[in-house]
């Protein structure tokens, strides 16, 4: 065998042996959520059930995932934080963003360096220093608030660097055209800026709700009383787990799959709408003579 077919050989088996590290996991776990088994797990099959998403025991207690009032209100409460977390982390990222790439001073890598550091500090510190801090400052007890301001302090940094790969490509002449065209800087920002920043802040959304979703070492000390869905499975752990855990990985990994075909069929219709060539105009007829 020539070494380009060994080659190809060796690729081959190490993408099956990648891809079934990546998903045999999440395969085994989804068939843990139909098993009648009441631990979480896939062999010995027990039988095909549904009782982990809306059932009852034998002793006729609900076991069904759409049951759980707790687990349904740490859901509810990591909804709340992320979208929280959203309206303030995007804001600040982008306003450090924006400082960074016009800022021509020396200080310029120390003021990066000092607004990148939270990612790189434990979220156990940032955690303790944030209840702290407001504790002794502002009186202020563990709760949703105050998960929003502890998650906030080293999301907003994945924001801003992600706003500062878009803004190395923004042409800054165009600014200084619509400025000297008479626009407001309120109008440049509004008609210029904002549109070409739209994909950036999209996905610093998006980014900035999964962190918040599934963080647990800075939300469990900054939450207080309440509880949130990191929380509450770590907590069931502990306790003993049964599949309607797997059930909502269930439900989790539906809403990715379709988010992402949703995705692709409308990136596809955009494609599709750009290339087609506009329709030519119709040719006009000359007046009939009499």
């Amino acid at each position: 065998m020539r070494s380009a077919g060994l080659f190809r050989l060796f690729v081959a088996g190490y993408l099956v042996l990648f891809f079934a590290y990546l998903f045999l996991p999440l395969v085994f776990m989804v068939a843990a959520a139909f098993n009648a088994s009441r631990f979480p797990t896939m062999l010995p099959w027990e039988g095909f059930t549904l009782q982990w998403f809306w059932g009852f025991d034998a002793r006729g207690r609900p076991t069904g995932l759409f049951q759980d009032a707790r687990m349904g209100a740490a859901l509810l409460n990591s909804i709340l934080i992320g979208l929280g977390v959203i309206c303030l982390s995007v804001p600040l990222g982008l306003a450090g963003a924006l400082l960074l790439t016009s800022l021509r001073s020396r200080w310029k890598g120390l003021l990066y360096a000092v607004l990148v550091s939270p990612i790189l500090t434990p979220g156990v510190i940032l955690g303790i220093s944030t209840l702290i801090f407001w504790q002794r400052a502002f009186d202020l007890g563990g709760g949703l608030f105050l998960a929003v301001i502890g998650q906030s302090t080293f999301i907003a940094s994945y924001c801003m660097l992600l706003f500062m790969a878009r803004l190395e490509r923004f042409d800054r002449t165009l600014e200084e055209a619509a400025l000297d065209l008479g626009a407001s800087h309120l109008q440049m920002v509004r008609r210029i800026l904002l549109p070409y920043l739209r994909p950036a802040i999209l996905s610093a959304c998006l980014i900035a709700f999964l962190q918040s979703f599934e963080n647990y070492n800075t939300t469990l000390f900054v939450i207080g009383a309440e509880d949130t869905l990191t929380i509450n499975i770590a907590t069931r752990v502990r306790l003993g787990l049964t599949p309607a855990v797997n059930a909502i990985g269930v439900l989790f990994i539906a809403a990715t799959v379709l988010a992402a075909i949703g995705w692709a069929l409308l990136r596809r219709r955009e494609t599709v709408r750009r290339e087609r060539p506009a329709a030519a105009p119709a040719p006009k007829l000359a007046p009939a003579r009499a």
